[in-house]
């Protein structure tokens, strides 16, 4: 019976889902709000279709930590100090202004200040998971407004460390004497004991991080077997949750540290992309809940005070946040809508209101229509973010300025897939022009070594559309395929071409079969690995038996020619006949190409090394004739 309610309620929720989610993006609402509609609406308070939500948000709260260890990946130091006026100046200063407006609002009307501290901190955050995929949604996550509401919540999210250190502490106030010890294994300790496990928790996964994870992803790595990798990251997440449960904290915090500690990590991109699929479908699954969550009950008994905390909710963060946007010089359409974007409270709310009365700061009195109040904040959120859109653009269009997507910087100009000998030298000369190359490579103990050396080479299979998509190929301008295996170089060409048509792609030839099956594939060009070295050694060996350097090198530029005309008119030839017949044509056509080149190098090297190189010499009128006749008598 307990696997059939089971089985039903997975029904119910994905039905719900796949209805409400598509209308609500083809009207413009986004996602977020579909699945929060979806679950009000299947929720205890309307349909009563599910029953009690808690059991389903227990599960959907990992998607959530899983969220949180994919933010902290993107924490590279690089981005950190790219972005620090925007994370530390604005990020800062909106939790610090909002928190401190709230505490004032919350002490005005006789709330005790570790309360309304407490509830200030909790309210100044923004909804991360909703922000950003409403901005992806809409494309503006690439505009200088998206990537400023993007600094503030990188900074929210941040400030949940502290904040959740500090709760305990806070509890060591007498708040009437209704405290309740954290839940945990330190449940029985004072409150500036579990305030420390915090800080030595944090630590050791840090340390850990530093001294054991990468070792360890490399040696899963070397398995070649991406399932695994994905378990691995997948127990990182599900482990560090436990230990942060263990000592009575939110399991997000520790999936965030750790995420911090492998954001150099050269599996970056891999571990994104193995838990991004587990983490859409269990922030679903929040959203969901946090809908059926909304006390409608509470709602229809005081309408007034609810309806008017999210009044005042939204309108405070609003406010300080378009004031802070404006303090750091963002235009006024721009300020709009970062300001309406960051209004709602967050998902961080839930957890930090249900820790902060675990702990005695918050009685449940006062946090349960608070909860109600950030639940309809959130799902108020893809309204405002269309306000805001529509004030931005207005606003720019009465100014004749048009809008314009601004790339982020460190996205790279060209992406090299591949970076064995072949890969390493086109990318050491392209770096050295100036131009940024993002790079993949799948043998985790090549780039184990390339790490070695300073390169900043990331772990991969580019074939992958989900790696070619984090690795930049929406913005670079060129993709450069150097791999060894001729099938995976063939099937990425096939892949980025259907992802990705604007994006130019040179491929690395295996050999001269391999060379026909990318020119089929309509690469943008093309190199054999090993035919411009052995042309170059055999300049060499010219100039070693006695010939001039002008005239060794000019032969190599006549065999390289002769060689290359030969290629495409075989290639016709390889796409239109059997192999047997191809196999009958090429050995002709090779007579009279050695024929042919043959007596134009003799009449080259016979020349006086006084010939000056802009002299044309050879026969290729004559030899392009005679291979075209050839050809029509085949």
């Amino acid at each position: 019976m307990a696997d059939a309610h089971v089985l039903q309620s997975a029904f119910v929720y994905l039905t719900a889902t796949v209805v409400s989610v598509p209308i609500a993006k083809r009207i413009g609402l986004g996602s977020v709000l579909g699945y929060l509609i979806a679950g009000a609406v299947i929720g205890p308070y309307v349909l009563n279709l599910v029953g009690d939500p808690e059991n389903m948000m227990h599960t959907a709260e990992f998607g959530v930590v899983i969220m949180l260890f994919l933010i902290g990946l993107e924490l590279q130091p690089s981005l950190l100090w790219r972005l620090r006026i925007a994370i530390l100046g604005m990020g800062g200063l909106q939790v610090v202004a909002t928190a401190t407006a709230i505490t004032g609002l919350g002490i005005a009307i006789g709330l005790k200040w570790q309360v309304a501290f407490a509830i200030g901190l909790t309210l100044s955050l923004s909804s991360t998971a909703i922000v950003l995929q409403s901005l992806r949604e809409k494309g503006i996550a690439g505009t200088q407004a998206g990537r400023a509401s993007f600094s503030v919540l990188l900074f929210q999210d941040i400030a949940i460390i502290p904040m959740l250190a500090l709760f305990p502490l806070l509890a060591t106030f007498a708040l009437d004497g209704n405290q309740v010890g954290a839940k945990g294994a330190l449940a029985a300790y004072p409150n500036w004991v579990q305030g420390l496990a915090v800080v030595l928790a944090v630590g050791a996964i840090v340390v850990a991080g530093r001294l054991l994870l990468r070792p360890m992803f490399r040696w899963v790595a070397t398995s070649g077997m991406h399932e695994i990798l994905t378990a691995f990251a997948l127990l990182l997440v599900v482990g560090v949750a436990l230990l942060m449960q263990l000592v009575g904290i939110s399991p997000a915090l520790g999936a965030f540290v750790a995420g911090v500690v492998l954001a150099d990590s050269e599996f970056r991109h891999q571990i994104e992309s193995d838990i991004d699929p587990f983490r859409g479908l269990l922030l679903g699954l929040f959203f969901i809940s946090v809908g059926a969550g909304i006390n409608f009950a509470l709602l229809l008994a005081k309408p007034l005070l609810i309806l008017g905390l999210v009044a005042a909710l939204i309108v405070v963060k609003a406010m300080v946040m378009f004031g802070v946007a404006r303090i750091f010089r963002h235009k006024f359409g721009d300020a709009a809508l970062i300001g309406l974007g960051l209004a709602q409270g967050g998902e961080f709310a839930f957890v930090l209101f249900a820790f902060a009365q675990g702990v005695g700061v918050i009685p449940a009195s006062v946090s349960a229509p608070l909860i109600l109040v950030v639940a309809l904040s959130m799902a108020l959120t893809p309204l405002l973010l269309i306000a805001g859109d529509w004030a931005m653009t207005h606003v720019e269009a009465g100014t004749h300025e048009p809008r314009v997507p601004e790339i982020e910087e460190g996205h790279p100009d060209i992406i090299v897939a591949g970076y064995g000998r072949f890969g390493q030298i086109v990318g050491r000369m392209l770096s050295a022009y100036g131009y940024k190359i993002s790079v993949l490579e799948h043998d985790a103990d090549q780039v184990d070594v390339l790490r070695g050396f300073g390169r900043k080479v990331n772990f991969g299979d580019a074939t992958r559309l989900d790696l070619l998509r984090l690795a930049g190929a929406h913005d670079a301008k060129l993709l450069i395929i150097a791999i060894d295996q001729d099938e995976k170089a063939l099937e990425l060409v096939e892949t980025a071409r259907q992802a990705f048509p604007n994006l130019k792609i040179l491929a690395r030839a295996i050999d001269r079969r391999h060379a026909f099956q990318l020119m089929a594939k309509k690469v943008d060009g093309l190199e054999r690995e090993t035919f411009a070295a052995a042309v170059r050694l055999g300049v060499k060996s010219l100039m070693m038996m006695g010939k001039s350097a002008f005239a060794a090198e000019r032969a190599g530029q006549i065999f390289t020619r002769y060689d290359e005309r030969v290629l495409k008119l075989m290639f016709e030839d390889w796409q239109r006949v059997e192999f047997a017949d191809y196999q009958r044509i090429v050995r002709d056509r090779t007579a009279l190409e050695e024929e042919l080149l043959k007596r134009d190098m003799v009449a080259l090297l016979g020349k006086s090394d006084g010939d000056e190189w802009g002299e044309e010499t050879l026969e290729r009128e004559a030899f392009e004739r005679a291979l075209a006749a050839k050809a029509k008598s085949d």
